[in-house]
């Protein structure tokens, strides 16, 4: 349905809107109130842990009316932004670690409703382009909203900042309400209570599903590899100021807007096992690119990345919704995201020790993992992923 498509991308681009410009806010509010880097670098860390949970948050999708829990979330959420409002001095940091760790949890749970939410909204041959769609509206905010809210921050301070993103959930929590829900979802047996070795094994039991997550968890985990082996070289081997950074992102912010306006269509086509190894085949290129010792290319190769990481995302999740049980998807979609971004805690601290040995060895190992697991990934896979549109309706009521 339209409507439901046009509700969920706009779900997507004021929660990106708000999660972005927040996430830059906490820690620099942190920074002034402490004058610590490494306390403000904790706040990130918040953000991120609790997609370690992902398993246990995603079983209560399961176990209880999913599209209330998602509206309650984002109204929680709304009034944990409220309270920054009693921040005054260092001895109120603690409030920003703990809306830090709300927003993390409150991504978990809401990330996993979504992929939940979205087959009971929308046809099966819809969810890839709709996952496009909102791929690209993240994207797409990342490259302003970290700006705004920094700016909004240095001329009105943290309250201001914190007052209108905790207006943002509100909203989206209206816009869950306004969805019209064409399929109900199946309540698991009373005598087989939802447990995270379920989610898992569901994970695991198709290779159409777990195929793409695990295209999507290397390539994203060598996201994070690679991230002080960028620092590196653009600062020593291109000899260029750390503020060239900011072009590479709007270059890889680029590269994935456009590549979530055309993913749907190569999903359809080609299947998501095929577009998640493309996708990573991608990133790969995008990582020897940026070995160049020639600024455009490391531009370039930046676009390429941009296009190559949401793709390996965009499929996994599609898949996950396409071939998961109505009744299994909020497990199965919270155990997909801590496989697919809980490495990511680990890749990171990994790939600053490994830029000792420079820059541009951390980037070709990260090449040749997302080589080989794209490899791996096509080798006597055929054409599993590609299913018909009715194939895909069946399966979805399965």
């Amino acid at each position: 349905m339209r409507r439901n498509a046009v509700l969920f991308v706009a779900v997507s681009l004021l929660s990106g809107l708000g999660g972005s410009a927040m996430a830059l806010v906490c820690g620099i509010w942190i920074l002034d109130l402490t004058g610590s880097t490494g306390l403000a670098a904790l706040a990130g860390l918040c953000v991120y842990a609790p997609t370690l949970a992902g398993p246990w948050l995603g079983g209560l999708l399961d176990r209880v009316p999913r599209r209330p829990l998602v509206i309650g979330v984002n109204l929680a959420l709304a009034a944990a932004l409220l309270s920054l409002l009693a921040v005054r001095g260092p001895g109120e940091a603690w409030l920003i670690y703990a809306v830090s760790l709300a927003y993390g949890i409150g991504y978990v749970l809401v990330d996993a409703g979504e992929t939940a939410l979205l087959p009971a909204a929308l046809p099966p041959a819809r969810l890839a382009d709709v996952n496009g769609w909102r791929s690209s509206a993240q994207e797409g905010v990342k490259l302003v909203a970290p700006l705004a809210g920094a700016g909004l921050y240095a001329w009105r301070g943290g309250h201001v900042v914190a007052v209108l993103a905790a207006v943002v959930p509100v909203i989206v929590a209206a816009l869950y309400g306004a969805l019209r829900l064409t399929r109900t979802v199946p309540a698991p047996p009373a005598a087989r209570p939802a447990g995270v070795r379920d989610g898992l094994a569901t994970l695991l039991a198709r290779r159409t599903v777990r195929v793409p997550v695990a295209l999507a968890a290397v390539s994203i985990a060598m996201s994070g590899f690679t991230t002080a082996a960028l620092y590196d070289v653009v600062v020593t081997g291109l000899e260029l100021p750390s503020t060239f950074l900011g072009v590479l992102a709007g270059a890889q912010g680029a590269g994935s807007l456009l590549a979530g306006l055309v993913v749907g269509r190569l999903v359809r086509r080609h299947g998501e096992i095929a577009v998640g190894a493309a996708g990573t085949v991608l990133f790969a290129a995008g990582c020897l690119g940026r070995c160049l010792p020639w600024w455009p290319g490391t531009v370039a190769a930046s676009v390429v990345i941009g296009v190559g990481l949401p793709w390996t995302l965009v499929a996994a999740v599609t898949a996950v919704q396409t071939y998961t049980p109505q009744a299994m998807l909020g497990r199965v979609a919270g155990t997909a995201n801590t496989a697919m971004f809980g490495p990511i805690t680990l890749a990171i601290p990994l790939g600053s020790a490994a830029v000792a040995a420079g820059g541009r060895p951390p980037l070709v190992l990260a090449a040749v993992a997302c080589l080989a697991a794209a490899v791996a990934a096509v080798r006597g896979g055929g054409r599993e992923g590609v299913i018909t549109a009715s194939e895909a309706e069946a399966r979805a009521r399965a």
